[in-house]
């Protein structure tokens, strides 16, 4: 499954994201109330598929016409390989001629109600190798919030939730640059604006290992965190087809990331990776219409002052 031996580390890693994929799957399911994640388990010799020599597997989990959710997919992957895409070494020497293992967690939620916000979230751990020796190893991760009917109240939870997560790893100054961070990855740049409120990113975080493993794993004990209140308060929100064909408009933005400047979907689909998990991350309806401009003064018009980078916790 993996060109790399047994490492101990790796492993722990390991089991804590099938776990993490075990909880927020139950989390969400209770909260749904009326859907069940449905799992398709895939497994990948080495060297079956791909220019990177692919191999390892995963648990692709997705939850369809749920009460709250019209689709959620999670996905846990354990995938390997015995040379990297050029455009996962241009800058890295180092990676040239390795062979990796990278093991991680990604998730995205597109609820049925327009005012409960999608959401993202992922957290990942890769490692590379060339005669035996690891010649390099980081952590990365973070979650975002795509508001469609943006709330002030759900905002401001969002964000302390991560400031608070941030409190050991360096408190103020760890939030402030992840938070930064995720305002500058998640940018249209085509359209320029962002695709939500942000959160926070992180990626080659390469110092100390427990203290890093340490952080992803509060990223990713965070989310749900951060999430289920927001969902409790939403679900039941009324909405009519006006609201419903906003959400299907500001989906196809989401669209648009994913597949225009999402890094990690580059890469999936350049290593040769399983595209149906791949792009689990897609709504299952999404629109575009040419030359929208909200009406003056309307619900939908507020939405934009929203996308762009703010520093939401400041004080008065």
């Amino acid at each position: 499954m993996t060109a790399h031996s047994p490492d101990p580390d790796f492993i722990r890693v390991r089991d804590y994201l099938t776990g993490l994929q075990d909880r927020i799957c139950t989390a969400i399911e209770q909260a749904d109330g009326q859907a069940r994640f449905v799992e398709d388990a895939w497994t990948r010799a080495p060297g079956e598929a791909g220019p990177a020599g692919l191999g390892g597997g995963g648990r692709t989990r997705i939850l369809r016409d749920g009460a709250v959710f019209e689709q959620a997919g999670i996905g846990f992957s354990d995938v390997s390989g015995t040379r990297l895409p050029p455009s996962a070494t241009a800058n890295r020497p180092e990676l040239v001629g390795a062979s990796w293992r990278a093991v991680g967690v990604s998730l995205v939620f597109h609820p049925r109600n327009p005012y409960l916000p999608t959401t993202h979230a992922n957290v990942r751990h890769f490692r590379a190798e060339r005669d035996g020796k690891t010649v390099a190893w980081w952590f990365g991760g973070g979650f975002d919030l795509t508001p469609f009917y943006p709330v002030d109240e759900d905002v401001m939870h969002w964000h302390r939730t991560a400031r608070a997560l941030c409190e050991p790893f360096g408190g103020q100054a760890r939030y402030d640059a992840h938070k930064r961070w995720c305002d500058e990855y998640f940018f249209l740049k085509h359209r320029g604006e962002t695709r939500g409120i942000g959160g926070l990113f992180f990626d080659d975080l390469q110092g100390d290992f427990e203290t890093d493993f340490g952080y992803m794993r509060a990223v990713g004990d965070g989310f749900l965190v951060a999430y289920l209140p927001i969902v409790e308060r939403r679900k039941d929100t009324p909405y009519g087809e006006r609201e419903r064909q906003f959400q299907l408009y500001r989906r196809g933005r989401y669209v648009e990331f994913n597949l225009v400047l999402d890094r990690g979907t580059h890469f999936g689909l350049q290593s040769g990776g399983r595209t149906e998990s791949i792009l689990m991350s897609l709504p299952p309806l999404a629109r575009w219409e040419y030359g929208y401009q909200p009406e003056p003064g309307s619900p939908e018009s507020r939405l934009g002052d929203y996308l762009q980078p703010r520093e939401w916790l400041a004080e008065p």
